[in-house]
């Protein structure tokens, strides 16, 4: 397989850094991407000049144009872009802060908006590339304390669904990645908004003691779930959507099957809603 160049957000942790491995191993070349860009440090000695480290904020619209815009130049071509940085925000709606909703709203909204915008006249000029944006199981369904996250991973799987036919003729395509939950340090990143005794008895609590106690199992393997990832941003023709893990089929089979069947029953009252005239 001719060797890539990729360009990873949030590659210091997780997901990022596990992909960032397993790519650098078999012999590509990786820009990974820090608000920090001495985390990546270990990750430059082990590979040398095959790293890239750009600093990017993604609450900053001029540091992600900057940083894409640099990759580029310094890179020449860069194959695949992976949008995969962001944070999980944990609790009941009324629980969050206001601050606490712009922040994840920024991060993993409107940064991966703005980080695929970025990208996408340099990728035009070299006619074509690939986005895998890493979204989530929870791009397609909701579990209780988790309303502003969902927020953003359903967004960003609307928007890409969009942009996916404005650029299809440009040779640019993308993948949605959909993990469950999976065996990373995700966990130990959520933001956790303080705890409401009117939710002591709800299942937003119940949520918050399964995480916090371990109950709440997660099946997936960062290490396999990243191999399939890579592995549906090397094929030639991947599906827009790729669920990852067990967990994350199941639950999103079983969303999607009750969504149509409520749909289909309302096939009378959606017809009474046409114009008459035509």
């Amino acid at each position: 397989m001719p060797r890539k160049t990729w360009f990873i957000t949030g590659a210091t942790s997780g997901l990022g850094l596990e992909m960032a491995h397993q790519l650098l191993a078999r012999g590509d070349d990786v820009v990974v991407t820090s608000r920090r860009p001495e985390s990546s440090a270990d990750l430059q000695k082990q590979y040398g000049d095959r790293v890239l480290v750009v600093q990017l904020d993604l609450t900053d619209t001029a540091s992600i144009q900057a940083a894409v815009d640099s990759a580029f130049e310094r890179c020449g071509r860069i194959d695949v872009i992976v949008s995969n940085a962001g944070y999980g925000l944990f609790g009941a709606a009324e629980e969050l802060t206001n601050a606490q909703i712009d922040h994840q709203i920024a991060t993993n909204l409107t940064g991966s908006i703005h980080l695929i915008r970025a990208t996408l006249p340099h990728l035009r000029r070299q006619g074509g590339g690939r986005i895998l944006q890493v979204s989530s199981e929870g791009g397609q369904i909701a579990y209780p304390s988790f309303s502003l996250y969902h927020a953003t991973k359903w967004g960003i799987e609307g928007f890409v669904e969009s942009v996916v036919q404005e650029v299809a003729t440009f040779g640019i395509d993308f993948i949605i990645a959909e993990p469950g939950p999976t065996g990373t340090n995700f966990g130990a990143n959520l933001v956790r908004a303080d705890a409401m005794d009117a939710y002591r008895d709800t299942p937003a609590h119940a949520v918050r003691r399964a995480i916090s106690d371990g109950s709440f199992v997660m099946k997936g393997d960062a290490a396999r779930t990243v191999a399939a990832m890579i592995a549906a941003a090397d094929s030639a023709a991947p599906p827009l959507r790729v669920a990852l893990g067990s967990t994350a089929y199941t639950s999103i089979s079983e969303a999607l099957a009750n969504r149509l069947a409520a749909l289909e029953a309302q096939q009378d009252i959606a017809h009474s809603a046409d114009r008459l005239d035509v």
